[in-house]
């Protein structure tokens, strides 16, 4: 899907320096990819505290009785 976009080119030259990418493309596809990652981590840390831990589970155990 070809887009046209009207991108600061200061910060797509930057863009291109940190991350080693040889294309504009590239490099706005890499900042895009860790964009997302990072907002997907923050909503997974989000998260956190908010269940009940049983300290009683054995992963170990669980694992050995699968087999």
């Amino acid at each position: 899907m070809a887009t046209n976009l009207a991108i600061d080119p200061e910060l797509l030259e930057r863009a291109l320096e940190v991350s080693g990418e040889r294309t504009k493309r590239a490099a706005v596809t890499k900042a895009l990819q860790e964009f997302i990652a990072r907002r997907e981590q923050r909503r997974i840390t989000e998260l956190l505290g908010k269940f009940d831990w049983d300290d009683s589970y054995d992963y170990k155990a669980e694992r050995s009785r699968r087999k």
